[in-house]
């Protein structure tokens, strides 16, 4: 048989699947085509991945695209060339004002495949810089269940559930009232919610007790306050009751929601996060997230297994977001990878209260394909 493109000899890592070993992949007409002996034949191009790894084109669960539109966006494409994240998920920049805007200008004209949660805020995130920095849901005028349930329905193709941000900042600390509306709104649409906290008040209890198996709570290895562990290094109780009724729990690192000694406490608990994800924005793209390779760096650093990465990074965003095939390498799959170096030497990482640790290892960027297409890294 013959294919459009063929990756022979990595290390391909496909936890969906059960699958970590040397193999090859074939892509054709955009689709993976064939896995391992399948895959013999010639090709009109040909990667070889010796000493790669080859997972599943990576998925940044948490991210901020609607470059133009919103003062915090990063262009998709820009961000999944230097990544190889071919799934970019939107983390609530759009509303229902501004939604179909961000759909017409990033959405459709994108070559990363860029899917969304709504912002429960009629307006989105519209006020998110160095220099302007108000919630967009302080003001409860904004938040109105029935516009976000008619907009949704309208893009339902794209939109994966409702974001909601509460805190000091994010809500002007009126408590949970803007997480309830946006529960409504997503049970109207069964749909989960991605949950924000920044400072409190709400309190994580009043956050936690309120989601549903299946929502996300976000930067959910932040640092104090409403850190998931105490000082001493104790995971809490409301933590351990929210993941055992099934809570998918969130890195999201952005400008601040980090922390070395939160991270390796939560992991020496066994309790590592579903999903790894970046918080790309324009302030935290200058550091200390900088993007989702560094983030995963991170974890890599503290001593979490490849695959185990791999997973947080493919099959646990994906199976967070409904979309499992696109966790997978699995033959009729969109042909999506990401192929990535384990780099050696000095790297300094650093977290959101300005900790910097030296790693001895990072991944870097070899390529990826997208939709069959081949870009080198």
């Amino acid at each position: 048989m013959t294919f459009d493109l063929v990756i022979r000899g990595g290390r391909v890592i496909d936890p969906a699947n059960g699958l970590d070993q040397t193999t090859d992949i074939a892509f054709k007409a955009g689709k993976v085509a064939a896995i391992g002996s399948d895959a013999d034949g010639s090709a009109s191009e040909v990667i070889h991945a010796e000493g790669l790894l080859v997972t599943p084109g990576l998925i940044d669960l948490h991210t901020h695209i609607y470059w133009g539109g919103t003062s915090l966006g990063v262009d998709p494409d820009t961000y999944m060339s230097k990544t190889g994240c071919t799934t970019l998920v939107d983390a609530g920049s759009a509303g229902p004002a501004n939604f179909h805007g961000f759909r017409s200008h990033i959405v459709e004209p994108a070559k990363s495949r860029v899917l969304a949660y709504i912002n429960a805020s009629f307006a989105g995130i519209f006020a998110f810089s160095p220099a302007v920095m108000v919630g967009e849901s302080g003001d409860i005028r904004l938040l109105n269940p029935n516009e976000v349930v008619r907009v949704a329905k309208e893009h339902s193709d794209i939109i994966v559930g409702v974001k909601v941000r509460v805190g000091l900042v994010a809500s002007d600390g009126i408590g949970a009232a803007p997480l309830d509306i946006a529960i409504e709104a997503a049970d109207a649409l069964g749909l989960p919610v991605m949950a924000h906290l920044d400072n409190p008040p709400p309190s994580r209890t009043e956050v936690l007790s309120r989601m549903r198996p299946g929502d996300v709570l976000t930067h959910c290895y932040r640092p104090f306050p409403a850190a998931p562990t105490r000082a001493n290094g104790e995971v809490r109780d409301e933590i351990l009751e929210a993941r055992e009724r099934g809570i998918i729990f969130d890195i999201g690192h952005g400008k601040g929601s980090f922390c070395w000694d939160v991270a390796g406490a939560m992991l020496d608990a066994g309790l590592p996060p579903h999903s790894i994800s970046s918080d790309v924005h324009m302030m935290s793209a200058e550091g200390p997230a900088f993007d989702q390779l560094v983030t995963l760096s991170k974890f890599l650093h503290l001593g979490m297994d490849i695959p185990d990465i791999i997973r947080a990074s493919t099959t646990g965003p994906a199976e967070a977001i409904g979309r499992p095939e696109l966790g997978s390498i699995s033959v009729g799959n969109a042909g999506d990878v990401t192929l990535l170096r384990v780099d050696e030497g000095a790297f300094p990482l650093t977290d959101a209260n300005g900790v910097t640790v030296e790693a001895r290892r990072r991944f870097g960027l070899a390529g990826f394909v997208r939709n069959g297409e081949w870009y080198r890294g």
